[in-house]
């Protein structure tokens, strides 16, 4: 079995800046895709960032510019820099790796394989 262990949330102000890490650990695999969903209250879970191997990374409209995801393939972990936060990125954030996924199933949550516990991001205005 695989296990997804995030870190780094935590409050910040309006602005200010987070990092959050997945490290992925169990059973030895290679997920085609390591990425980011949020869920805040109220609201569906949303695709933030997703790394794929074979051809880098894609980004919601509402982080481009703020979020940058990178990964580490020989540690099995994958990282999200947010910077200048807003109140309205405040959710839970979830780690999530698929085996496989293709660009057209990248932002369903149903197509990944693996998931986190969730890690909960405030930011206050």
């Amino acid at each position: 079995q695989v296990q997804l262990v995030e870190s780094g949330g935590g409050l910040v102000q309006a602005g200010g800046s987070l990092r959050l890490s997945c490290a992925a650990s169990g059973r030895t695999f290679t997920a085609d895709a390591m990425g980011w969903f949020r869920q805040a209250p109220g609201k569906e879970r949303e695709i933030v960032a997703v790394n794929r191997r074979s051809d880098g990374t894609y980004y919601a409209d509402s982080v481009k510019g703020r979020f940058t995801i990178s990964r580490d393939n020989a540690k099995n972990t994958v990282y999200l820099q947010m910077n200048s936060l807003k109140p309205e990125d405040t959710a839970v954030y979830y780690c999530a790796a698929a085996k496989f996924i293709t660009m057209h199933s990248i932002g369903l949550s149903r197509r990944y394989d693996y998931w986190g516990q969730g890690t909960q991001v405030t930011v206050s205005s």
